[in-house]
């Protein structure tokens, strides 16, 4: 047995250090999930917290109150408003172009004293186009918020009905964390199958694998020293992952780092089972490439990997639970954002066995050594 496991710590050694010296296998395992990371973490790493919206403003009165609210509207942090647009038809034509989200107008006599009135009034225009509907609602809502202050200030209106808000001390989910927990299944996803799935066709080509068949090496023994290898790969870039992720983007792990690795190596040993058998199977290139994108594609989009899963309909967060990455992504994202515990993601746990062990009875069924 010690001679077996040898053989296998030896393979492993030869792997890591085949691809370390490997420029092509490292780009794609490492740099590749960090140029995604830093894309969308431009997107979604900075002000997670918060709605803006791109608006043009054209402040047609002179009156006090309407300079007062234009300056509110400037220096807030809800309303981005372009200083370039001084009037009406360039602010139309931007929000044609997609520049702008909408257009606030605050019209002539904004701000007068009305007849028989002692308090200033007047009505604000939002103008937006048919593929802004949405943001045109949430901005009418922003504005009347902002105005029901000023409002408070000039007449006494006491209301009937009121709502608070309060923190609760949980840790909740920024659009970051969902899009970082979704990078790592990629990354996965990139080691677990691509690799193998590259990997295997030409070691075929060559014969490596043949004349590896004429030694007293067994499949399991093959594939364990692939899992190391591909184990310390994942851990190494996925290692770089966080480090980028946490210096750059101060992604917060809540969560035990011990039991986030330790999953996250079940993680890359259950996907990797679906690379060797899509490798060990395929005779060439041809048969492989179709074939991974078969199994890859669905996985990648509907597994959680670049948006949250509950933006779908029911029926097909039911269906996309099934697949095998699920799990894992919900899983990294309860333990690395929520701080859950192994006795708190046992479903996630289960699903993966359950996985783990229909995927590696197929590759053995049918890793082909030619």
């Amino acid at each position: 047995m010690k001679r077996k496991l040898y053989t296998v710590f030896t393979f492993a050694r030869i792997n890591t250090r085949r691809f370390f010296r490997d420029r092509t296998a490292i780009f794609f395992t490492v740099a590749f999930p960090l140029i995604f990371l830093f894309v969308f973490g431009g997107i979604f790493g900075n002000n997670n917290n918060s709605v803006s919206f791109k608006v043009a403003l054209l402040n047609e009165s002179s009156t006090q109150v309407s300079q007062d609210i234009a300056k509110g509207l400037n220096d807030g942090k809800i309303l981005k408003v372009n200083s370039e647009v001084t009037d009406l038809n360039d602010a139309k034509q931007r929000m044609n172009r997609g520049e702008l989200d909408a257009t606030v107008i605050l019209p002539k006599g904004f701000g007068d004293v009305k007849q028989g009135t002692t308090y200033p009034s007047g009505q604000a225009q939002i103008l937006y186009s048919q593929n802004n509907t949405q943001a045109a609602q949430t901005l009418q809502s922003v504005l009347q918020g902002e105005f029901k202050a000023i409002n408070a200030k000039l007449v006494d209106n006491k209301e009937p009905f009121t709502v608070t808000s309060q923190q609760t001390n949980d840790q909740s989910l920024s659009s970051f964390d969902y899009t970082f927990t979704g990078l790592l299944g990629f990354a996965i996803i990139g080691m677990g199958i691509f690799g193998p799935i590259n990997i295997f066709p030409e070691l075929k080509k060559q014969g490596i694998l043949r004349r590896f068949h004429t030694t007293p090496i067994r499949v399991w023994q093959y594939f364990l020293s692939t899992m190391l290898t591909q184990v310390a790969v994942g851990l190494f870039a996925i290692g770089v992952l966080f480090a980028v992720a946490m210096s750059v983007f101060h992604l917060k792990v809540v969560g035990n780092p011990i039991e986030l690795a330790i999953f996250l190596v079940l993680g890359i040993m259950t996907i990797l089972g679906i690379g060797l058998a899509l490798g060990g199977w395929a005779k060439n290139e041809r048969q492989a490439a179709p074939l991974s994108n078969i199994v890859v594609f669905p996985m990648m989009f509907l597994s959680g990997t670049f948006f949250p899963r509950f933006l779908m309909p029911e029926w097909l967060q039911n269906a996309s639970a099934f697949l095998p990455l699920t799990p894992v992504i919900d899983g990294i994202r309860l333990i690395a954002t929520e701080g859950k515990h192994f006795i708190d993601i046992l479903p996630q746990l289960g699903m993966i066995g359950a996985w783990a062990i229909i995927i590696y009875l197929i590759a053995f069924r049918v890793f082909r050594w030619e």
